[in-house]
């Protein structure tokens, strides 16, 4: 079974202060997770619980401050809250009257992040039949599915796991390792065991990799990169694929024959996780990068350095030796979305893989990027256009780079 952290989806339960949002989660939990009162402003933080949501599976519900919070510390909480949106697989937006101006800059905050989302009508047992009309009025403007709950009595969330189930864009649709391995096929994984592998296992794109290849009742092979050539050899016939870590694809490059297939876990995950068209096309731009441009490490998750990391450290060093410039690196990690401003000087954004991180989590990040018309790229395709074997490693996947 793969792991599940980088494939759990995250739902934020927004809306004005005090219209239930902290009920509602205790209740479509079963849980008493958030504090409730009947005092404005009582969550001050996002709250996170992760649970598992029929038929969903597991995802993570994020119960956030009130957008109409007022004063500093107010604003505060709100830039919090706006934060735990960029990380947003789907929405519910929770309401007890009529919409007004903050429900409309909800849903222009949703819409513009290409986020999803549902309404829920809360206090239905205070509201009456005023409810139902509160939810058609929602059903008319917004055009997204409505329910009308109870979260004191519990009543009305029996469809809610189904309706989002149903919104929220499949990570399943793009697979993993090239559509043409099939079953009978041999597949080498060049997994090297070297100070950033973890210790007694593998990294989920590794697993990923290996269950896939499995499920199209192909073989899959493991072996070191020093161990390749030797295991190459010891077989009766060549494999359809061999996927290596990025560190190691200038030494696979070499001992890999040039009529196998060969391909990165990076390039895969940009495929699987991102726009790999744009990340290619974005990698170009490092021709372009001069003295005191700004670069953009970012992390899809946050882990403590390695003496060679190789983001923090090695593809630094290796665009500075390829451009020759004298180049500002920033390296931004974690979940979170940065600001529009914190990123806005950047000339070139390179992304891990994000094996954390869904689908939707990095297209997120690709679609501010293009809109602030920042390119981004990712490792695995950097680290194979600086070594010269970039046009290699995409060709399994049918992208043709530039000459």
């Amino acid at each position: 079974m793969l792991p599940t952290s980088g494939f759990r989806k995250h739902i934020s339960i927004v809306g004005r202060r005090n219209v239930g949002k902290s009920s509602f989660m205790n209740a479509l939990t079963g849980q008493e997770i958030s504090i409730v009162s009947d005092t404005p402003g009582t969550t001050t933080d996002p709250v996170h619980k992760a649970m598992e949501l029929y038929p969903l599976g597991p995802v993570t519900l994020i119960d956030t401050p009130g957008l109409d919070d007022v004063g500093e510390l107010g604003e505060k909480r709100v830039e919090k809250a706006i934060k735990a949106f960029y990380k947003s697989d789907a929405g519910i937006l929770v309401v007890d009257d009529f919409p007004r101006e903050y429900e409309m800059k909800i849903k222009k905050l949703f819409d513009e992040l290409e986020i999803p989302f549902i309404v829920v009508v809360n206090k239905s047992d205070i509201l009456g039949e005023k409810a139902n009309e509160i939810a058609k009025e929602y059903e008319r403007i917004f055009s997204v599915p409505v329910f009308v709950v109870s979260s004191l009595n519990r009543q009305g969330f029996e469809e809610i796991g189904k309706t989002l189930n149903s919104i929220i864009p499949s990570d399943e649709e793009i697979p993993f390792i090239p559509d043409f391995i099939e079953g009978g096929d041999l597949v080498v994984l060049v997994v090297p065991i070297d100070l950033g592998a973890p210790k007694g296992r593998l990294i989920m794109p590794q697993v990923h990799a290996i269950r896939e290849v499995l499920d199209r009742e192909a073989v899959a092979i493991v072996a070191k990169e020093r161990e390749l050539r030797y295991t190459l050899e010891k077989l009766n016939e060549k494999p359809k694929l061999v996927i290596t870590d990025s560190q190691a694809v200038m030494k696979v490059d070499s001992d890999a024959p040039e009529d196998v297939y060969l391909t990165t876990f990076s390039i895969l995950e940009s495929r699987y996780r991102g726009d790999i068209e744009y990340f290619v096309e974005s990698v170009y731009k490092i021709e372009e990068l001069k003295d005191g441009d700004t670069v953009i490490i970012m992390e899809g998750c946050t882990h403590r350095p390695l003496t060679e990391d190789i983001g923090r450290v090695k593809i630094p060093r290796w665009l500075v030796n390829h451009t020759g410039a004298n180049l500002n690196f920033k390296v931004w990690a974690g979940v979170d979305m940065p600001e529009y401003e914190e990123v806005a000087d950047a000339k070139l954004v390179i992304h891990c893989g994000g094996c954390v991180n869904t689908r939707n989590q990095i297209m997120r990040r690709v679609r501010m990027f293009k809109r602030l018309g920042i390119p981004m790229t990712n490792y695995g395709i950097v680290i194979s256009y600086m070594h010269g074997v970039l046009e290699r490693v995409l060709k399994p996947l049918g992208i043709v780079v530039e000459k």
